[in-house]
């Protein structure tokens, strides 16, 4: 089995798969633009070309072009060509092959910010600014957009879930980690290992009657 790993930056992908298969693991990078229907259609073509199927499929692609919640209309329309048409095409071009193979799974990283609007208190005094609207937008969106396409490939064995992470430990200042902190229930942000197993669990065939669903991976924040 191979994981393909694409983005924008091949050298950086590459670099990432080098690290991997040192490690034992077949991992190989393409490139790709989710802005360009053509970039992604190549994108597929290669995979097939090269492998003759696929399996899964993980979005993670995102563009985060507006910055405040005044940022200019063209900001808004350049991550909508990437958050909410590219994603579409994404389902639609590689959907049609797991279709036509009979399974397949689709994964789609989220947001909570997807299903819930921003806590301002967090961000009171803060040097960074209030999230941007474009991106709450996105990935509500998401959300059902993931029970649309299980609705339409569902019956062709075909499987698309969402996951929706909470915040993630970057270089948050102390001040906004401590108050993000007493939003969880486990009373911490998520870690960089705490993902992927819901993206596995997803994928594999642990979850095989496991479609439109929306997974929050927030420590529960969203349960409040």
């Amino acid at each position: 089995m191979v994981l393909v790993i694409a983005s924008r930056n091949l050298e950086a992908g590459k670099r990432v798969a080098e690290e991997e298969c040192r490690q034992g693991r077949n991992v190989s990078a393409e490139t790709y633009d989710q802005s360009d229907e053509s970039s992604i259609r190549q994108l597929h073509e290669r995979v097939m070309h090269r492998h003759g199927r696929i399996d899964g499929l993980v979005n993670n692609s995102v563009a985060r072009t507006m910055s405040s919640p005044t940022g200019a209309v063209e900001e808004w329309e350049a991550s909508m060509r990437v958050n909410a048409t590219g994603l579409m095409l994404m389902h639609r071009i590689f959907g049609e092959t797991f279709c036509q193979q009979g399974n397949g799974s689709i994964v789609n990283i989220g947001s909570i910010q997807g299903m819930v609007g921003p806590t301002l208190p967090l961000y009171a005094g803060m040097p960074h600014a209030v999230p941007p609207p474009d991106y709450f937008f996105h990935k509500g969106g998401m959300i059902n957009l993931v029970r649309y396409y299980a609705a339409m490939f569902g019956p062709r064995g075909v499987r698309v879930n969402c996951l929706s992470p909470g915040g993630f430990l970057l270089q948050q200042s102390d001040t906004f980690l401590q108050r993000y902190h007493k939003n969880t229930f486990l009373g911490r942000m998520g870690h960089e290992t705490d993902l992927g197993g819901s993206v596995i669990f997803l994928l594999s065939d642990a979850s095989t009657y496991v479609t439109g669903v929306n997974l929050p991976v927030d420590g529960g924040y969203t349960a409040h």
